[in-house]
């Protein structure tokens, strides 16, 4: 039976399935014996070139090796995944890859540049979406930009609440905040944490990004349960430099703040003694 014909001008994805298709035709393989190459079922080429299923990055690898396509898919695949975030989403998404500074202050998760797979799984979850894997997949995609040749300054202010939020399993948050502890050498991902002590501060009404680039002007974003929302406006940036200044003021410093992290995750994510069940009355 004849796979359906795709418009590669309709989307990312689209895009994607027809040069996959043109490509695997051209070198002469049916959808099994490329299959059998990358490591996958002819029955998932076949769903990815008709753009019923969304590429991994680790399969456009392994494509562009076993088609000579000169990492053909493995750029593509940036763009495909990057489509699966929500539309609102993506602008942002867009500016965060070029920002040269991040600067972030997180009141209720970690900042999704710095989230483990799993802890993402459990945050995108939240609302039980059918396109899961593909979120979580966009997610980890974002995080390339940490790996860039010239990486972005990320500098993260987080509340202590995100610490002591269970998302996931206890072995989810442990591996989580051992993640954060990672970055603690690194010269250019600081994180910081608010801690309870602090009281009232200018975080209060909620998360927000700034994003500092090269010639461009800074950026404030923030979100809503429904949508996210960028500005330049001189004013709300400044001010929003003004709240951020004075939130990492009032945190730990980068070393307190590791601290403290390893502290909850002993003490609240570590390992705990069986139950000795004789002792019970």
């Amino acid at each position: 039976m004849r796979s359906r014909e795709l418009d590669p001008g309709a989307s990312p994805l689209d895009y994607y399935g027809y040069e996959l298709r043109r490509c695997r035709e051209a070198a002469g393989l049916t959808l099994a014996q490329l299959g059998s190459i990358v490591f996958c079922t002819g029955s998932l080429i076949g769903q990815i070139e008709t753009a019923a299923r969304v590429p991994q990055r680790d399969f456009s690898e392994r494509v562009d090796a076993a088609l000579g396509t000169d990492g053909l898919f493995s750029r593509l695949v940036g763009l495909v995944l990057r489509s699966q975030l929500p539309g609102w989403f993506q602008p942002y998404a867009e500016m965060e890859g070029r920002a040269t500074y991040i600067s972030t202050y997180q009141s209720q998760v970690v900042y999704g540049l710095l989230q483990t797979q799993e802890y993402a799984r459990a945050v995108l979850g939240a609302p039980q979406p059918a396109t899961l894997g593909e979120l979580v997949a966009a997610r980890m995609e974002r995080q390339r930009v940490l790996r860039k040749e010239k990486p972005p300054l990320v500098w993260v202010v987080l509340d202590e609440a995100v610490l002591n939020r269970p998302m996931g399993s206890r072995e989810v948050m442990r591996d989580q905040l051992a993640h954060l502890l990672s970055f603690r050498d690194q010269r250019r991902v600081k994180v910081q944490v608010l801690p309870f002590s602090a009281g009232e501060h200018p975080g209060l009404p909620g998360a927000f990004n700034l994003l500092r680039f090269g010639d461009d002007p800074d950026i404030v974003y923030t979100e809503d349960f429904i949508q996210g929302h960028m500005t330049a406006n001189p004013d709300t940036v400044s001010e929003g430099w003004l709240h951020y200044d004075q939130l990492r003021a009032a945190a730990l410093s980068v070393r307190d703040s590791a601290q403290l992290i390893a502290h909850v995750m002993e003490e609240r994510y570590g390992e705990q003694p069986e139950r000795d069940a004789s002792a019970v009355a």
